[in-house]
């Protein structure tokens, strides 16, 4: 079993006790770099649902985003608002996106945003 870094549990762990959606971070993971800000998991899962209840196609799988979050222990996982997938010169998508990152997964990383040009 892989141990994953204490400093981005500790980040994780702070974000998701302060509810706060400010820290930028850039990491990669599975040979990609995704840059963005933090959520707290049940922002992260609020944001998703509401996304997918405004989908004709994909609505009924708003629920399983809504259901309240039930964790005990360090986070698990990071939860990316506003990010985007550095691909050569640009970011997919470039409005940002939703990613969650499993920190186990997560190879290196760096505190802030990435922008590009």
């Amino acid at each position: 079993m892989v141990k994953p870094d204490e400093l981005i549990v500790d980040i994780a762990a702070r974000v998701e006790s302060g509810q706060s959606s400010h820290m930028s971070l850039t990491v990669v993971t599975g040979g990609a770099v995704i840059t963005g800000r933090l959520a707290p998991e049940s922002v992260w899962r609020k944001r998703v649902a509401e996304v997918l209840k405004d989908s004709d196609q994909l609505a009924e799988f708003a629920s399983v985003f809504d259901a309240p979050v039930k964790r005990e222990g360090p986070p698990t996982h990071l939860h990316f608002h506003v990010a985007r997938i550095i691909q050569g010169t640009v970011g997919v998508p470039e409005t940002g996106g939703m990613y969650r990152v499993a920190i186990e997964d997560v190879n290196a990383w760096t505190v802030g945003d990435f922008s590009y040009s």
